[in-house]
């Protein structure tokens, strides 16, 4: 019995040490709430060429494990096929780009389905290299895969696919709604 008991909470406590960071505890204003948790990731990426972006902010948003994967297109072959980061490798990748380019991205409409504990948040976005650039230079829609744990929110997957003259967002998706 004593064996079962401790077997079952080392399971507890792996699991929710699958969604604990490694990192500083996030800002608890920055998770209480799924538009928080929206504003924060669009904030923390965003900023001027040259800016340091709060990576501590950023790890502290994701769960354990969570992945950002966006759809590519090979400009040779023409064919698509998705990219897998952890929240680290995404942090590498960008750094480089943000030390160079400024990049802000903001959401521009938001569709939401929640259900118990999981939220899944199709987020149009666009993207400029000014804050005050007028027109983005991108444009796509961020699929966001959302776990409250009773506590707070945590990031678990962003999916995204940019938009192009082949495949405009459709209109449903420019406004916020159902």
């Amino acid at each position: 019995m004593k064996k079962t008991i401790l077997t079952i909470f080392i399971a507890l406590a792996a699991v929710h040490a699958g969604f604990a960071q490694t990192t500083k505890e996030a800002n608890p204003t920055d998770v209480s709430s799924l538009d928080a948790i929206m504003k924060s990731v669009y904030d923390v990426i965003s900023g001027d060429a040259g800016k340091p972006r709060d990576w501590d902010r950023f790890r502290s948003l994701f769960a354990n494990d969570a992945r950002l994967i966006p759809v590519r297109k090979d400009p040779q072959t023409g064919s698509f096929s998705i990219q897998k980061y952890t929240a680290e490798e995404y942090i590498q990748r960008a750094s480089g780009f943000f030390a160079k380019e400024g990049f802000y991205e903001r959401e521009a409409a938001r569709r939401v389905e929640q259900y118990g504990h999981i939220a899944h948040v199709f987020s149009t976005y666009e993207s400029r290299h000014a804050a005050s650039d007028k027109t983005p230079f991108a444009r796509g829609i961020n699929s966001f895969q959302l776990f409250n744990d009773g506590k707070r929110w945590w990031v678990v997957t962003i999916y995204w696919d940019a938009e192009t003259p082949d495949s405009p967002i459709p209109q449903k998706y420019l406004k916020s709604g159902k």
